[in-house]
């Protein structure tokens, strides 16, 4: 294996058969020894959360390739904490997209003028551009496809499979007495320009409630393997 990628949940590796292998690691985002996965830097290490992410990640994507969803997911290996992944391109220089089913967080901050808090919204789909400095700016379907980070038809086959997954998890969290209030993807796309989802499906991506109050990552991972 040739070590092509360190970040800084996840070390990227390439294989001889052309796919790739991520290994995940302890180490989560946060400052000052708190977790938070909105923050773009390793704040802390805790142990198990590597495991947990590829654990859920595993049967997210399972799930996702049963129902005909496209994926980079091939296999995993939860002794060695690894996933092993088909090759993908990213759209630009990274591209995070949001589904959101409630109207928290950054969407309820920009549009309070218009909306309660906590208001039901019908699988709102946002993108952002991945960029610290400039606050990940959000970007809209034309201005993907005027600066040639994504055709027409790439942006709708995203929004399509952003709110069939998104339905897919939430219902699946409703079943273990959850709510999904939004949740991140990272989407890439194959060598034909085939869209598929790539990266990981965590708790840290995904904002939970229950009960009406908000799951901290690490215990809705604890919530959701719990037997």
């Amino acid at each position: 294996m040739e070590l092509v990628y360190t970040g800084k949940t996840k070390n990227v590796y390439a294989l001889e058969n052309g796919n790739y292998l991520l290994k995940f690691k302890d180490d989560v985002t946060g400052a000052d020894g708190v977790f938070d996965p909105g923050m773009n830097q390793v704040g802390l290490t805790i142990e198990g959360v590597g495991d947990v992410n590829l654990r859920m990640s595993i049967y997210y994507f399972e799930k996702l390739n049963a129902a005909g969803i496209k994926t980079h997911y091939v296999s995993a290996d939860l002794a060695n904490t690894t996933m092993e992944v088909l090759p993908a391109k990213v759209f630009g220089k990274g591209l995070e997209v949001i589904c959101r089913h409630k109207a928290v967080g950054s969407f309820y901050r920009r549009y309070s003028d218009y909306i309660e808090e906590g208001a039901d919204l019908p699988a709102y789909v946002e993108m952002t551009f991945k960029n610290d400095a400039k606050g990940d700016p959000l970007v809209t379907k034309d201005g993907l496809v005027i600066l040639g980070v994504m055709t027409e038809k790439q942006y709708d086959d995203i929004k399509e499979m952003t709110q069939k997954i998104t339905q897919i998890v939430a219902d699946d969290m409703l079943e273990k007495g959850l709510v999904l209030y939004d949740i991140k993807f990272e989407f890439g796309y194959d060598a034909d320009g085939n869209v598929m989802l790539i990266d990981e499906i965590a708790s840290g991506n995904m904002r939970v409630y229950k009960d009406g109050e908000y799951i901290q990552p690490m215990t809705l991972s604890e919530l959701f393997f719990a037997k």
